[in-house]
């Protein structure tokens, strides 16, 4: 991420980044309690830089306004509109500091500079330059800076990373900045092994390896952003998740996100995963031949619809069925490219249903342990879900079942790996 040389930055005392979330920042009480967490680091003899959210609900607002103004508004316009919301967070905050006795100030992504793509709306961060934040280190300065947001290098205009961006903001300063960690607060106080709200047995994780962090992200846990536990991986930033809701004076340690290297004994499931955001599309009676896969899935690709789950039955008499999953979001624009291609696949007939669930078990542990999989499709057939689809990998495994059963599947699979808490 754009780190300047180790000679540049030496690091006397412990470095951190801290990412406050826009539930923890959605009244100036709650602000305050912000500054409150990062007074203690500070005191701790920690040099802090602070990457906010905007305001619960903000960016929606700002949303709303944009298609109030233009429907189909200018994407450098649209950047330059949402970005606002982390403005006024980082500046809110650097004031609720300085109340507090904290030197500090704020800094927008254009100022640090964060550099990243042209893509407005859904940019990737090319690099950071920190050395004007190491430098307010050097005076004692905590750093605020504004997440969600940086600066096209040739075009000079704001640009936005898509939502969740703040995530990848704070994990990307920290490898930029050399930071010891970096800390994501939350409105929860860790990584669960599934979500409490489905099943109240579910437990806080001490650690998870990044790579699991990487696929529960993906396959339907919330907590964070997938490119910011890429970004955490790539760099070896160690990362917490923790709350800010807990009390300044004596907060929770959290969930490490870490090499796999650091976890002493891996379970072989770790967590338990699910996504009702699934939907599935099956072409009856498409010719078995060479070509047909990339006349269904190219036309998806192009139109930057990703494809899930794949399964194609046995071949009769030259003629296949072929199901997969898109995101329910693009069911209907998926469904209206594959029927306008009909003809280049040469299908029967197009089936599609929305009411389905992926169900997820994740674990580094599977490499080392056989029939895992099978566990799970006994136990769910003993329990009467029938599971339509089936993909594997080296860490985990998913199956895609009606969306009635989801509760039902995710309990069963996670006292079936023993993750229920005692």
């Amino acid at each position: 991420m754009g780190r300047e040389s180790p000679a540049y930055f030496p690091v006397f005392m412990s470095r951190l980044v801290m990412k406050f979330g826009g539930t923890s920042v959605a009244t100036v009480e709650r602000i305050h309690n912000v500054a409150r967490h990062v007074k203690r680091e500070v005191d701790a003899g920690h040099q802090v830089a602070v990457v906010v959210s905007a305001m619960a609900g903000k960016t929606n607002e700002l949303v709303g306004w944009c298609k109030e103004a233009a429907p189909l508004c200018d994407q450098r316009e649209y950047d330059a509109v949402v970005a606002s919301g982390e403005q006024v967070t980082a500046g809110l905050l650097a004031m609720a500091l300085q109340k507090a006795g904290v030197p500090a100030r704020s800094w927008l992504g254009w100022q640090a500079p964060i550099y990243t793509t042209a893509a407005h709306g859904a940019a990737r961060i090319e690099s950071i330059d920190g050395s004007g934040i190491v430098d307010g280190f050097g005076r004692g300065e905590v750093a605020v800076v504004a997440g969600f947001q940086g600066v096209h290098r040739d075009s000079g205009r704001i640009t936005t990373l898509g939502r969740g961006g703040s995530d990848t903001s704070a994990v990307a300063l920290a490898a930029a900045i050399r930071a010891n960690r970096c800390d994501i607060y939350t409105d929860v106080d860790g990584v669960y092994t599934t979500d409490p709200r489905v099943v109240p047995k579910a437990r806080r994780m001490d650690k998870i390896a990044f790579e699991e962090m990487l696929e529960m992200a993906s396959l339907g846990a919330k907590v964070l952003q997938v490119r910011s536990v890429e970004v955490a991986m790539v760099h070896g930033v160690p990362t917490y998740v923790r709350s800010s809701f807990d009390d300044p004076e004596n907060p929770s340690q959290g969930t490490l996100i870490c090499n796999e290297e650091d976890i002493v004994e891996a379970q072989v499931v770790t967590g338990i995963a699910f996504s009702r955001d699934e939907a599935q599309i099956t072409l009856r009676r498409v010719a078995d031949k060479p070509g047909v896969a990339a006349a269904v899935f190219m036309p998806l690709a192009e139109a930057g619809i990703n494809v899930d789950m794949i399964v194609q039955v046995v071949s009769e008499e030259g003629m296949t069925d072929m199901t997969f999953t898109v995101g329910t979001a693009d069911y209907e624009r998926a469904f209206a490219i594959i029927e306008k291609v009909k003809d280049t696949i040469g299908f029967a007939h197009i089936t599609g249903e929305k009411d389905v669930a992926k169900i997820s078990a994740i674990g580094i542990g599977m490499r080392s342990h056989a029939g895992v999989a099978a566990q799970a499709f006994n136990a769910l057939s003993e329990k009467g879900v029938n599971i339509r689809a089936i993909t594997t990998s080296e860490i985990k495994f998913s199956v895609l079942i009606d969306e009635a059963y989801t509760e039902l599947a995710v309990r069963t699979l996670h006292s079936l790996y023993g993750l229920d808490a005692a």
